[in-house]
């Protein structure tokens, strides 16, 4: 008789749930075309869009939002490219005012970006916190793009966030999780009063093994965007991020065997086989 494998619970963020884990983003695609495909082959529920003005239109003219299946998709806002708490703010509030005309069911969140500099685009701890506060008194659910410093991510959270998204790694670095014992202290100090808080790795990851890595860890989900994007095939990649996903929250539901210093035989010497070492 085979056993069937329990289906997991959808990932919930505020009063959303999805079936997929894995959120991607739309921008440095060489093409809408391209875009529109590799969005198909990750498996993803949610994307999400850059809302300034200027950053919905390509050099042709043509608006993105002309080449996403709305019925098909949740729109999550970015507020990419803002360096203060107040253009944050003003860019998010613009966001809902598209996504309102759109009657999509994302458009009372948002993804809270506020970076520091142009450099190494990490974010602003300060303003990012302030924008979260204001943002929440303006009744958004924020998804926090943040660094991965466990004191900050824990503010960020008492502040309201509905979702703190610390970062594997810089923005298009693709060095994949460069602090896991970090993530793994924010994973705690998140989840401590609430183990479904759902904590979700944005940023830096280069290939699928860093999306495992991730989940693996026991985040929740997973938000890239330059590593379908850059790949030399999108569109595989992208097929590689929804697999490993999938494969890595598996992992994770079954738990791994602990680490030794030594061996440990795998057949038995002697014995039946419920004898094993588990």
């Amino acid at each position: 008789m085979t056993t069937v494998i329990a289906a997991d619970q959808p990932l919930k963020i505020g009063s959303l749930e999805f079936p997929s884990r894995l959120i991607v983003g739309t921008g440095k695609y060489a093409t809408y075309e391209l875009m529109k495909d590799c969005l198909a082959a990750s498996g993803a529920d949610v994307i999400t869009v850059a809302v300034r003005r200027e950053r919905l239109v390509d050099s042709e003219g043509r608006n993105i939002l002309d080449f996403i299946d709305l019925s098909r998709y949740t729109i999550l806002p970015n507020t990419a490219g803002c360096f203060s708490a107040e253009d944050a703010v003003r860019v998010a509030r613009l966001g809902r005012e598209i996504l309102e005309g759109l009657e999509n069911p994302g458009a009372d969140w948002v993804k809270l970006e506020v970076l520091g500099d142009t450099k190494t685009l990490l974010p602003d701890p300060v303003a990012t916190l302030e924008a979260t506060e204001q943002l929440v008194k303006d009744g958004f659910q924020v998804l926090c793009y943040t660094t991965d410093d466990p004191i900050t991510a824990k503010r960020l959270k008492d502040a309201g966030a509905s979702s703190v998204m610390p970062a594997g790694s810089p923005i298009g670095s693709g060095q994949g999780i460069l602090n896991p014992n970090n993530i793994r202290i924010c994973l705690e100090y998140l989840k401590e009063e609430d183990p479904e808080y759902p904590v979700i790795v944005d940023a830096g990851v280069g290939t699928a093994s860093d999306v495992s890595m991730a989940m693996e860890l026991g985040c929740d989900g997973v938000l890239l965007n330059t590593g379908i994007a850059g790949a030399k095939d999108p569109l595989r990649m992208a097929e590689a991020m929804k697999l490993a996903t999938q494969s890595g929250r598996l992992a994770y539901q079954a738990g791994r065997i602990p680490k030794k210093l030594y061996a440990t035989a795998s057949s038995p010497e002697s014995g039946t086989i419920t004898d094993r070492p588990q």
